[in-house]
Parts: structure tokens; sequence; C-alpha cells
């Protein structure tokens, strides 16, 4: 497995302000990151990540040439990029325009302005995604347990399976919604799901409700990932439907891996 340590790290800092690179790369510094490369316009990132190789993209959200978006969709739109963890730095509080972030896999969202607790909360966190590790079980052989994925969004699809097969998860079948899971869980049998809650034609709910209330597979833990806050009153009343464990977008390996451990070592 692949380890890296925050002074072998090699950022790629995407921000239009000259004072915002300035003061983001001296708070990199100080975190000890060990080499930043510095641009200023989505055309000056696209050309960087293909002329050299970076283990992480931090960027801002608006350019006059663009969005951190468009840089992000680019990136998972390719083999050699796709895999590289990327961090969202923005003043931006809109539900809808941080929710196309969450859905195209971000690997973190840091708010502007941001303490340097954040900020090492933020690296730690796409350290994570580089650094895989299997996870050991005492009842199960990790490479074993069968996991239905269920995500409207193929780029959040392929975010979470990276984070779960970083971890050792090697079958992985995946679902555009719960209906699709639905017609899967008839024919096959699962060891856990983990589905997102919003989605058409059946939600995360709907299908956690099914699986909950069906004697043949009321047994199967099930993970909700979720855009809106694990706190807030709406996802707890979605929590007694019956689901194991609420996960936030961004899909954070270490939080992912506690709930494993938990549901998948009882």
């Amino acid at each position: 497995m692949e380890h890296i340590a925050l002074s072998e790290l090699n950022i790629l800092l995407v921000e239009p302000s000259d004072t915002q690179r300035k003061i983001i790369s001296s708070l990199l510094i100080k975190e000890n990151v060990g080499e930043i490369d510095a641009v200023s316009t989505i055309a000056e990132a696209k050309s960087a990540l293909r002329s050299h190789s970076s283990d992480l993209v931090v960027s801002a959200m608006y350019f006059e040439d663009g969005t951190g978006l468009d840089l992000l969709q680019t990136m998972k739109e390719s083999e050699e990029t796709d895999s590289i963890p990327f961090m969202l730095v923005s003043s931006e509080n809109r539900v809808s325009k941080l929710e196309e972030f969450k859905q195209a896999g971000v690997a973190a969202i840091l708010p502007k302005p941001f303490k340097p607790v954040h900020l090492s909360r933020a690296l730690r966190a796409s350290l994570d995604l580089i650094n895989t590790e299997e996870l050991e079980l005492e009842l199960f052989d990790i490479q074993d347990v069968r996991v239905l994925l269920v995500d409207d969004s193929r780029l959040a699809r392929n975010h979470i399976r990276r984070v779960l097969e970083g971890m050792g998860l090697k079958k992985i079948q995946e679902a555009e919604n719960g209906a699709m899971a639905l017609t899967f869980i008839k024919d096959n049998t699962y060891d856990l799901v983990v589905t997102d809650y919003n989605m058409p034609e059946m939600d995360g709910r709907e299908l956690s409700e099914f699986i909950r209330f069906n004697p043949e597979t009321a047994h199967i833990p099930i993970i909700m990932v979720t855009s809106e806050s694990t706190d807030s009153l709406h996802m707890a009343n979605i929590q007694q439907t019956g689901v194991n464990a609420l996960c936030d977008k961004p899909f954070e390996a270490s939080e992912v891996r506690k709930m494993l451990a938990a549901l998948l070592g009882e």
C-alpha cells in the first residue's frame, strides 16, 4: 500500500488572488507540506496537471476562465488525474453550489476564512485517500465483503468506490438509484449497503425501509451518505428507519473506516 507524509506531499494550489495564494501557501508551509505549485487560472492548472503529477489539488471556486467545478470534473474524466484528491477552498456558502462539488467527489471543503485547525483536518482527509490501508476484521476477510453502492451521481460513486477499495473492499456492485438497487437485492446477497439519500425514482430512505423490513435482508448493515447535516433533526428521523450509520459528503476515509470496523466487526 502507498504511504506518503505531509512533508512529501506535492500540492497544486489554484487561486486567482495573489494575496490569497500567498496566505494559503504560507499556511500550507506551516503544515510542513513538501512542495507547492501555485497557479492563478483553470487553464494553468490543467496545463500543470498535464506536465507533471500532483498529489493533491487545492482550488478556489471562481476564476475568470471557469470554475473549480470545471477543473474537478475534467480531472475526474481522465484516468491520469481521477484519483488525485481535490480540496475546495471558498467563501461560497450556497447549498446548491457546494452540492455540485460534493456530488462530483470532492475530498474536502474548506470555507474561507479558515483556521489552521480546519486546514489540518482537510489535509488529513485528503491524505487518507492517498494512504490506503486494508481494514482488518475478525469475522470477515475484507476482500470477501459484498457491497452494494447506490448513488445517482457517477462521479460520487467513483469517489466512494475509491475510498472503499482503499480499505480492501473488492466486491462492489453499483446501482444508480433505489429502484435499480432493489432489483439487485432480489437476485444477490450483500454484506453491506452504502446508499445516497437524495436520488430519483426511489431515495435512500425508501430503499433502507425496504431492506430493513424485509426478513431476508433485515440483517444487512446500511450506511447512508448525505450532503445534509447528519446532526439535523431530519436526518435523525431518517436514522430511525433502521439506517446503521450516517456519513457526510465529502466521504471521509477515516470516518468510514470507523463505521466499517463497527458494523462489520459485530
